[in-house]
């Protein structure tokens, strides 16, 4: 008895712009011309159907739009590509120090090297106007960048480190005026990729919760594909696998039948098992897949490199075997 199955192939490329004070969701239809979404039905690579896929692009500044502050003489005005911010670089020669905690209520804090949240000042202090941001080891945040503000930050008191290494750093913050002048220490660790694997299978049991739909297994059967389509990406981001196979090849539909699916996810704001995730939900179509009742199993693959275009590369396959 020949046993039907589906297979739903989904693509986030450069992904996930959320906006948490609002509900957005950025479709590549409108904003780049469309990729195509394949339904493959009995195990084969015919196309039963073609879908357009919501596609979640990242419209926040980049790591070259970064702006460093230093100590110095000149003055410079440097704006990104984007036209997100403008940033002038001020001296902060003759700035008479004030008593510490002006700015920040602790001392030191940790982030992952994904650069997972931005850092912000305030602590509920108002009107604290212009500010200058300074990083005393550039070998591990080599400047600010505007704040995602697509994540909730406000931009008037966040920024975005621009994280190139692991370490210990200095960041020293005030306020033009000499008012407020703050130093909090930042070390900066490589994220727990294992563990960033096994959260992502936890907010998407929340989301299914939610959704009244019930919890997925960690799916041993593809795990190792899982961690091999992340690998991929970074050379093809596509289903296509780079010899030119399709994805289900990393983890075959065994011969008595089954279904399966994939989310792909990479750069962009894709920083982190919170916001790969709410970047899926915000998707219809990803979305399919993390609430589809039949599916029994996900595994999830993740790389980090730092080194390559996207730094982060995220993989789910769905399944029912």
């Amino acid at each position: 008895m020949m046993h039907q199955t589906k297979m739903t192939i989904l693509l986030s490329l450069n992904a996930v712009v959320i906006l948490i004070v609002g509900v957005m969701i950025f479709s590549a239809i409108n904003l780049n011309g469309g990729i195509e979404f394949q339904v493959v039905s009995e195990r084969s690579d015919v196309i039963a159907e073609n879908l357009a896929e919501a596609e979640l692009l990242a419209p926040g500044l980049v790591e070259q739009d970064a702006i460093v502050i230093v100590d110095s003489a000149e003055t410079e005005t440097s704006e990104g590509d984007t036209g997100d911010v403008s940033t002038t670089q001020v001296s902060n020669s003759g700035v008479q120090p004030v008593p510490a905690g002006q700015l920040w209520n602790e001392t030191s804090t940790t982030i992952y090297q994904t650069a997972d949240r931005d850092i912000c000042v305030g602590g509920g202090l108002t009107n604290i106007g212009d500010m200058y941001w300074q990083t005393s080891n550039t070998a591990v945040i080599r400047g600010f960048a505007a704040s995602r503000t697509m994540l909730g930050y406000d931009g008037s008191v966040c920024r975005t480190p621009v994280i190139v290494g692991t370490g210990t750093v200095t960041i020293t913050a005030g306020t033009y005026d000499g008012r407020r002048r703050d130093e909090i220490t930042v070390t900066v660790i490589a994220p727990p990729v294992e563990q960033w694997k096994r959260d992502v299978l936890g907010l998407v049991n929340q989301e299914r919760a939610k959704a009244g739909v019930g919890a997925l297994v960690w799916g041993s059967t593809c795990a190792a594909a899982a961690n091999t389509r992340a690998s991929e990406i970074m050379k093809v981001y596509a289903h296509q696998r780079p010899d030119g196979s399709d994805w289900s090849t990393a983890c075959p539909i065994p011969a008595s039948g089954g279904r399966s699916g994939e989310n792909l996810n990479a750069g962009g704001l894709a920083v982190s098992p919170e916001t790969t995730v709410l970047g899926w939900m915000n998707s219809p179509e990803h979305k399919k897949n993390i609430l589809d009742p039949n599916f029994k199993y996900l595994s999830v693959g993740f790389v980090f490199d730092p080194n390559s275009p996207y730094k982060t590369y995220w993989s789910q396959i769905f399944s029912t075997y």
